[in-house]
């Protein structure tokens, strides 16, 4: 009794050996669709260190810092303080006109700076020549900060109507970017997660408290909280 065998045709084997290459391909580098294209990545924002500072215009006639200048000079106090900077630089003309004026003005600078809570020891009072400079030479404080921000918007390499990749215009999203980077109050932010803060241990024990006994737990309503439960 002869037992007849049937064995795949060439064509058969090369399918199979295409599906079995197939298989080991690197999916990930396969692109399908659209060409990839994120703003975020065309507009990227950057961490880096910025001057922050302020000029104060003194006359020759002044004997105080103008009262205009006090909110002003408070403003750029907080900024400081909120930034982490080692020190406030303050420079005072030396050699101008107003020399005497801006000398006795920056003393006030010095009081309303303490006032608002900077150390002396981060205050750095400095001259800067002004020598021949006529008019109100300004009194500048000034600090070393970081900034978050991207590249200049507005440029427009390409046609708008060349579209034929669907990718879009190498202008898009860099407002959106812009205005986020201006929106982060510290731009540590962007390089890591901030450190947890300590836990209220009092209030901790007052909830477990609460909860064990059946009291309520949620915190008491204020007396500005409306109640619509007529």
């Amino acid at each position: 009794m002869s037992v007849s065998r049937r064995f795949p045709s060439a064509g058969v084997l090369v399918a199979l050996a295409a599906l079995s290459l197939g298989a080991c391909a690197d999916r990930h580098a396969i692109q399908v669709g659209a060409v990839p294209d994120d703003y975020r990545t065309r507009h990227p924002i950057v961490v880096g260190e910025d001057e922050e500072a302020i000029e104060l215009p003194i006359t020759g006639s002044d004997i105080r810092l103008p009262l205009a200048d006090h909110g002003r000079v408070k403003d750029f106090g907080q900024g400081f303080r909120a930034s982490r900077s080692a020190a406030i630089r303050i420079l005072v003309p030396r050699g101008s006109l107003n020399e005497k004026a801006a000398t006795l003005a920056s003393r006030d600078v010095v009081a309303i700076l303490k006032s608002i809570g900077v150390p002396g020891n981060r205050i750095l009072l400095q001259p800067f020549d002004a020598g021949g400079q006529v008019g109100a030479v300004p009194i500048r404080l000034s600090y070393a900060t970081l900034t978050a921000r991207t590249a200049p918007c507005g440029r427009w390499p390409d046609q708008l109507a060349d579209t034929e990749q669907n990718r879009n215009y190498q202008n898009f999203g860099c407002a959106t970017q812009q205005n986020l980077a201006a929106q982060i109050a510290d731009p540590r932010d962007l390089l890591g997660p901030r450190g947890r803060d300590p836990i209220d241990a009092a209030r901790r024990t007052d909830m477990l408290e609460d909860y064990r006994t059946g009291r309520s737990t949620a915190s008491a309503r204020g007396q500005s909280d409306l109640d619509y439960d007529w």
